[in-house]
């Protein structure tokens, strides 16, 4: 499976994928606006483990951002459960250097139209900290609107954030 942008593709993953997504992941810019599972340090441990996970999954909902054959971020979907199994909980990120290029919309557009084609999706979900307006302008290019604040839903790096949520629908 492979999706292709403007300079970019999303693809599946590779075992060899490890040495670049760790060297591009270990960043504090990056790891300050993700879940707090999101590994800090990134080690190369981590790198090989999510790797080898993403190798097997199905349905394909993660994806490389590949740029010039170099893995240089991630983006993907969690398929939520039970009363909320049509909803899928979307995150990414781009490594800092490539920050800026318009490459991360067009990766949101390209997957998010993905999702709803191929997977029985309505709606695509994305909480953003607060801090990270940069994240929210992305969605908003890509067609995301924003539904809603919870007020201090979220707490990272010990510092008490709002969640902004934005949010796709599937034309039916």
């Amino acid at each position: 499976m492979e999706l292709q942008g403007q300079g970019f593709k999303l693809r599946e993953w590779k075992t060899d994928d490890a040495e670049s997504i760790q060297k591009h992941a270990d960043n504090p810019n990056i790891y300050s606006f993700l879940l707090d599972r999101f590994p800090h340090p990134y080690t190369m441990e981590a790198a090989i483990g999510w790797v080898n996970m993403m190798l097997v999954q199905n349905p394909q909902v993660n994806f490389v951002i590949d740029v010039d054959g170099q893995a240089v971020g991630v983006i993907g979907f969690e398929i939520r459960e039970d009363v909320y199994r049509k909803t899928a909980l979307f995150g990414y990120w781009i490594s800092e250097t490539l920050w800026g290029r318009g490459i991360m919309p067009q990766a949101i557009k390209l997957i998010t139209t993905y999702a709803f084609e191929n997977l029985d999706l309505v709606r695509i979900q994305a909480g953003v900290l607060s801090n990270n307006p940069r994240s929210m302008r992305v969605l908003e290019k890509a067609g995301f609107t924003m539904e809603g604040v919870l007020k201090n839903n979220i707490i990272k790096n010990g510092i008490m954030l709002d969640e902004h949520i934005y949010a796709a629908l599937k034309q039916i």
